[in-house]
């Protein structure tokens, strides 16, 4: 790992644990273990470093449908929006404290922005990967056709993200199993508003022919 590396690693632990506005380029040197013109050599400000570290060091939510689920038709639809939920959820519950920082500026939201915009990028690309999944599994038949599924992604991602924002306000360290529960109970919920309404048993079909009165 190069020096570059180290800093960026330091300035990643440095910003989660005390945000952009308080985060310094003498904190972030002193954690990486180099001085600050080691640190200047890779970066121009402080600001630079923040954009860095957003682009390589956050946790990424893919927006593939492969990439977030797996293929429309595999698994189960429950099991694959359970395993979602929980990749979301770490991505905001770690990312919330970085994310939060670029709201400090409006010059550096505005690189930020046009940076995702060059890498056809951005916070909406995962819930359009769900959206065009739940629709393939629509077609299916494994996702109730009348559900708007637009609106189900939001809900499920605007859960996620309140959830990463709780976590970080209130300081708590959720445990695995915690988080599990909470993707499981989460998906299963949502999934109910999604799965096909099974046939009541004699409904859809011709009943016993009458006799005819004689």
């Amino acid at each position: 790992m190069g020096t570059r590396d180290e800093i960026l690693d330091a300035a990643a632990e440095v910003l989660r644990t005390q945000g952009f506005a308080r985060a310094t380029t003498k904190s972030i040197a002193q954690v990486a273990g180099y001085s600050e013109a080691a640190l200047y050599k890779h970066f121009a400000d402080k600001a630079a470093i923040l954009l860095a570290v957003l682009h390589e060091r956050m946790p990424t939510l893919p927006g593939s449908l492969k990439e977030l689920i797996g293929s429309p038709g595999s698994g189960t639809v429950g099991t694959n929006l359970t395993r979602l939920t929980r990749i979301a959820v770490d991505f905001y519950i770690e990312g919330f404290p970085i994310l939060v920082s670029l709201f400090s500026s409006q010059d550096l939201l505005t690189a930020h922005r046009r940076r995702m915009q060059e890498l056809n990028a951005g916070p909406h690309k995962a819930q359009e990967g769900l959206v065009r999944y739940l629709q393939e599994e629509q077609k299916l038949g494994r996702v109730r056709r009348a559900v708007d599924v637009e609106a189900a992604a939001a809900l499920l991602f605007g859960a996620c993200f309140q959830r990463g924002f709780e976590v970080n306000f209130a300081g708590l360290t959720p445990s695995n199993e915690e988080l599990n529960a909470y993707a499981g109970a989460l998906s299963r919920t949502l999934y109910e508003s999604l799965r096909p309404i099974p046939l009541k048993r004699g409904v859809g079909r011709p009943g016993p022919r009458s006799k005819p009165a004689r």
